[in-house]
């Protein structure tokens, strides 16, 4: 039996492709898109949002029947969106504070995830520990996730910030490991450095290789986000990576797919939709 909304053309647009959640994101995307017998094409912007917004005329110009976006700023999409919403092409986003009337907007449960990691973190201490954060502005999910953790820290007033840094890069993982080993030579002591709490899973990635090279086992790792490659990391013997709280990213690209084709048959989904996390 053929999909009623089968050979339907989807255009995901995003902001960066980038490590192994987006690759995952991707593929769930394709998936949920391909089961109902459609086609995607993956416009990246490799973090620029002018060519973003580029990429959002582009898909819209081209006639997309429905178009996906994956991160980004209000400022660089609003017009593009309210152009595809003008055009009747429907528009769900993922990770950007868009605020378009109809348009629905999924986020991860962000305040959740940094609470459920800095809770475990400030546990494990035993309520007092010196912290490296990992971070970097510009993101909306970043920017939720800083708000937790300000809050965090204004509530345990034992847990003290040493250190903080962040960037994304086209090789983050990398660069904060190079970052991260410049941080331990400058705390080389015992106790200096607890933990590092790391707001994305890139950052976790680079710092968990840092403490690994360095020898440095004092040091216990918090992350956000998870993949496959990163549950390998964190179920290695004597890892320095203790927890982590997830949306699985292929789940998100097949949420976001089914809310699309829900809008394509006529449907009125909610605007604002938060996926639960899970901690690991």
């Amino acid at each position: 039996s053929v999909h009623p909304l089968a050979n339907k053309k989807i255009a995901l647009i995003m902001q960066i492709n980038l490590g192994t959640f987006s690759a995952q994101y991707i593929e769930g995307v394709k998936e949920q898109v391909e089961k109902f017998g459609g086609t995607v094409q993956v416009f990246t912007s490799e973090g620029d949002l002018a060519k973003m917004a580029s990429n959002l005329d582009a898909a819209i110009n081209q006639k997309f029947d429905g178009i996906l976006i994956d991160h980004g700023t209000k400022e660089a999409l609003t017009q593009g969106v309210e152009k595809a919403a003008a055009q009747n092409i429907p528009v769900v986003v993922f990770d950007a504070d868009i605020a378009v009337k109809d348009v629905t907007v999924l986020q991860q449960g962000d305040e959740e995830m940094a609470k459920l990691t800095l809770t475990k973190l400030a546990a494990d201490a035993g309520g007092k520990a010196n912290i490296v954060k990992i971070w970097v502005a510009g993101f909306a999910p970043m920017e939720r996730r800083q708000v937790a953790y300000e809050q965090f820290l204004k509530e345990n007033t034992d847990i003290k910030e040493v250190a903080a840094f962040g960037a994304a890069t086209d090789n983050t993982a990398l660069d904060t490991q190079a970052q991260m080993e410049a941080i331990l030579k400058q705390y080389p002591n015992e106790g200096e450095i607890t933990a590092v709490w790391a707001a994305w899973d890139e950052f976790a990635k680079g710092a968990v290789r840092a403490l690994e090279q360095a020898g440095r086992e004092d040091i216990k790792v918090y992350g956000i986000d998870m993949s496959d490659e990163d549950l390998q990391l964190i179920q290695k013997e004597n890892s320095s990576w203790e927890a982590t709280s997830a949306v699985d990213p292929k789940d998100i690209g097949r949420i976001q797919v089914r809310y699309l084709y829900q809008k394509l048959n006529g449907d009125s989904p909610k605007e604002k939709v938060i996926l639960d996390p899970v901690f690991v």
